[in-house]
């Protein structure tokens, strides 16, 4: 497997500090996020986290659907391991998303969370299209948003990290109906993770 300049990136050059950035979270709030955003989606028996690191998001529907089936795609070696470690998990792939393979229509939800602003413009409707693919019934993007497409420095690293308006290129691209969307204040939302992203929930 080839990886660009992204991939790389995250598992070789940052992945240890941003893992140790980002390993204690607020159980309460982020419940409180995710119920936000699925307030009007039907029952979930199943998902696919796309980029799911440590397992932030794995824990928070631990405690909001304790029932439904968990699901993983993680490029890195060791957040991928300690996520099999800690979770029971349905299904699990350690690679991009692209390179994943999962059956189509699989999961009642796929989503990712801060994943698509860390892939290259050029790669992102593959990234997109697979996420597609992956769905039954519903994908959320929960991203940093900007209404014009733009590259900006990521703690001193450029290309690393990318804005734009990802909700208005899905729906653009794929045959999908928006359900609702929303926006976390990182301000109130930080102790969760979430910072300040705009969040959008798309069904097939």
């Amino acid at each position: 497997m080839t990886r660009n300049e992204q991939e790389k990136f995250w598992t070789e050059t940052y992945e240890a500090e941003y893992q140790e950035r980002n390993n204690t979270f607020d159980q309460n709030l982020g419940v409180k996020c995710w119920k936000k955003m699925l307030s009007k989606a039907d029952s979930i028996s199943s998902f696919l986290e796309c980029g799911s690191n440590i397992g932030r998001n794995l824990g928070f529907f631990e405690i909001l659907n304790p029932k439904a089936k968990k699901s993983i795609i993680e490029i890195s070696d060791t957040a991928y391991n300690h996520v099999l470690k800690k979770y029971n998990l349905h299904q699990h792939f350690l690679g991009s998303i692209i390179d994943s393979d999962f059956e189509k229509q699989s999961f009642d939800l796929v989503f990712t969370t801060q994943v698509l602003i860390h892939i290259h413009p050029d790669n992102l409707l593959k990234n997109m299209e697979k996420m597609y693919e992956y769905s039954n019934k519903y994908i959320l993007i929960n991203e940093y948003f900007n209404r014009t497409p733009i590259s900006i420095e990521y703690r001193g690293e450029k290309d690393k990290l990318f804005k734009r308006d990802f909700g208005k290129l899905f729906i653009e691209n794929f045959d999908v109906e928006l359900i609702d969307y929303g926006f976390h204040w990182g301000y109130i939302n930080d102790p969760a993770g979430f910072d300040d992203t705009t969040w959008w929930l798309f069904k097939r």
